[in-house]
This record gives C-alpha cells, sequence and structure tokens, in this order.
C-alpha cells in the first residue's frame, strides 16, 4: 500500500532532497546536486518564483520508508499571460512501481483540478532556467548539473498512465578539434564591420554585473516565440544573477554590443562539474568546494549553458563572432569537449548554428502530457 504526504516540515523537505541519493546511490551517471542549493529552491522565502508560481511537494511511503517523491507547480504568468491551463510537475523520482508513480501523479491531477487546469506537463520545473524533461536516449552518459538523469522506466511508466509526448528536447555535443576558425573567423570580421558590432570579455566577475539584466532582457526576448517559453521575471533575474553568474568564470561569459551599447547577443559557458558534484555528493563542505573550484579552474569539457541573438539579428551571422571570442577562451584553456544543454528538437534555427562542427546528438528527453 503506498500513502502519499505533503512535504511540510524541515524534515520532510531534507527527506525530499535525499531521495534521489538513494535512489541512485553509486549510479556511476548520476549527478547529484548540492543539497543546500536544492533546498532553497523549493524555500517559500528564498526562491522568486514563488512570488509568479504555487507549489506542493509530495512524498510516497511503503512500509514507512520513502520510495518516490515529486513536485506540482503553478507558474501563474503561464496560466493567465498565455492562457496555458496548465500544471506543471517536476522534482520526480520512484522505484520502479507503477503503483507509486500513479499514486504521486493523482496528488498533481488534484491540485490541477482545484486550480481550474485543464492539463499536466513534465517534468519540468518553475521557469526554462529550470531543469526539463525524462531522459529517454543516453543513460550510459553522464548527466550534468542543469539536467536530470533517470532510469528507463520513468517513461515507460507515464505512457503506461495514458501520457503522450508533448515536447522532445536534444542534447549535442562535439570535440572541440571539430572546430575550425576558418569557418567563422573572416565571416565575423565582415559581421563586425557591417552592422558596427564589438564584443565584449570579462576577466572579473564584478565587470560582468552591469550587464546582467541586459542579458535576461535580451534571453526573454530571443527565446519569445518559442511554444515552451515563460519569460523570467525582474526578481528572478536578481535571484538568478546573485546565484549562478558569479559561479560562472567570467572568460566564459561573452556579449555583442552595438554601435549604441545595445546588447545583441549573448553566450553563458559553463565547465563541467558533473565529476566534481559526483566527488562532493550533495556537500560543499569541508571537501566539495575544493572539487567545485578544481573543475572551475581545470575541467577541459564546457558546457554550452544559454546563447541569445536579438531577433533583428537573427539569421545575421551574429553567432560567428561569439564562436569567435570563445574559441580564443578556449584554445587558451585547453578545450577538449563542448557539450550543449537541452535544445527543442524542433528549433531549427539553433540546429543550423551549430551544423558546421558535426555535432553528434548523445541524449533524448521529453516532457509528457496529459488532460486532466
Amino acid at each position: 500500500m503506498t500513502e502519499v504526504r505533503e512535504v511540510i516540515t524541515k524534515k520532510d523537505f531534507k527527506d525530499y532532497v535525499k531521495f534521489p541519493f538513494t535512489l541512485y546511490k553509486n549510479h556511476p551517471y548520476w549527478v547529484p546536486p548540492l543539497i543546500a542549493d536544492e533546498l532553497e529552491t523549493f524555500d517559500k522565502t528564498k526562491n522568486p518564483a514563488f512570488k509568479s508560481a504555487d507549489a506542493k511537494f509530495y512524498l510516497a511511503y511503503k512500509d514507512n520508508k520513502v520510495v518516490g517523491r515529486i513536485g506540482a507547480i503553478i507558474n501563474w504568468n503561464e496560466v493567465n499571460d498565455q492562457q496555458k491551463k496548465k500544471v506543471r510537475f517536476g522534482w520526480w523520482d520512484v522505484i520502479d512501481d507503477i503503483e507509486v508513480t500513479k499514486a504521486l501523479l493523482e496528488k498533481v491531477y488534484e491540485f490541477g483540478k482545484t486550480n481550474k487546469l485543464e492539463h499536466v506537463e513534465g517534468p519540468m520545473g518553475f521557469s526554462n532556467l529550470d531543469k526539463v524533461g525524462v531522459l529517454t536516449e543516453g543513460f550510459d552518459e553522464i548527466g550534468s548539473m542543469i539536467t536530470w538523469y533517470n532510469y528507463p522506466y520513468y517513461s515507460q511508466h507515464l505512457e503506461q498512465l495514458g501520457f503522450v509526448q508533448e515536447k522532445e528536447y536534444w542534447e549535442n555535443k562535439f570535440p572541440f578539434e571539430n572546430v575550425k576558425p576558418e569557418f567563422f573567423f573572416k565571416a565575423q570580421e565582415l559581421i563586425k564591420k557591417r552592422y558596427q558590432l564589438r564584443p565584449l570579455n570579462f576577466t572579473k566577475t564584478k565587470d560582468i554585473m552591469p550587464y546582467v539584466d541586459k542579458m535576461f532582457d535580451l534571453f526573454n526576448n530571443s527565446y519569445a516565440d518559442l511554444s515552451s517559453f515563460v519569460a523570467i521575471t525582474d526578481v528572478q533575474k536578481e535571484y538568478f544573477k546573485k546565484k549562478y553568474i558569479s559561479f560562472i568564470n567570467p572568460e566564459y561569459i561573452k556579449f555583442v554590443l552595438d554601435k549604441d551599447d545595445n546588447m545583441v547577443a549573448f553566450s553563458i559557458v559553463m565547465p563541467s562539474f558533473a565529476e566534481a558534484l559526483q566527488k562532493a555528493n550533495g556537500k560543499l563542505f569541508p571537501f566539495g568546494i575544493y572539487h567545485m573550484l578544481k573543475a572551475r579552474r581545470e575541467s577541459k569539457d564546457v558546457l554550452f549553458y544559454l546563447i541569445g541573438v536579438a531577433p533583428e539579428y537573427q539569421n545575421k551571422g551574429v553567432t560567428a563572432v561569439i564562436f569567435n571570442e570563445n574559441y580564443v577562451s578556449f584554445t587558451k584553456k585547453g578545450i577538449k569537449n563542448c557539450i550543449r544543454t537541452p535544445e527543442l528538437a524542433d528549433n531549427h534555427a539553433i540546429h543550423q548554428i551549430w551544423k558546421h562542427f558535426d555535432p553528434v546528438t548523445f541524449r533524448k528527453r521529453k516532457t509528457y502530457k496529459k488532460d486532466l
């Protein structure tokens, strides 16, 4: 018999965050999150997502032992501004028992129906900067700090319970040696002259901060047409600025400005923290911070986290400027592999950007939908 209880107390939330550590104990490809980070994500007093969202979290028990977890989320900006009557589910982990999955999802349906919503979709977080999708291919590849890993039975559970695919995401990678500067060096020189553009590079985080709000505005603008996109609010911008920007190598943040200092393109690349997070096993102290800082300094794998181009500059080759600046930084660092974060399978514009580097799709993931 499965019992599902709402997560309310501090101890409940710790159990919620720690359950995957049991489920994936010693798993070679699962990348543990930082426990303190996860707890902050679910803290209404700290995560500004709760200013425009409601959420409930649940744990499933069998014989008084945790066997599953799920979060039910309503992003009210999505519901009210985009008229998408959707309840999301995320942070879903479960043993291979479909009855447990069913019991957890019933709580999500209940939350959605109570709020007069029409369908459920997931797994996904509060916003587009959260993790997304059930892994459906690439189970024998190490995960990353910005994706969920799961066992193959997750998608089988959803399909057996009547869910259908809503969106598919691809993750691609290519060796840095595939990057041939002749594809973009001359082009970027011409593009800079034609449109009077200039790249901005950094060596100190404090120099980046004055531009970060512009970057998030451009992010909202450049992704607005994607069906899954929900804009990041001003409060969230401040939160992400403090939480993430200071952790990213300043030389991996690139901006392109026009003659009036308007931002027309940006990219954020991160060193791969996957192996460092496995060694940290959820804790920064006493030794986790050492592994994270070492990865920040020495990792030879990089993760293309975000890239955005103003709509009026799309299809004008501006990414050549960014690629050139990254090429210089990566060459200095001795980078070996370039990994891309999940991108919508039908986002053909983004796939075109990377085609010269012969990328390989090494992981696929999906969100699933069901009418209430």
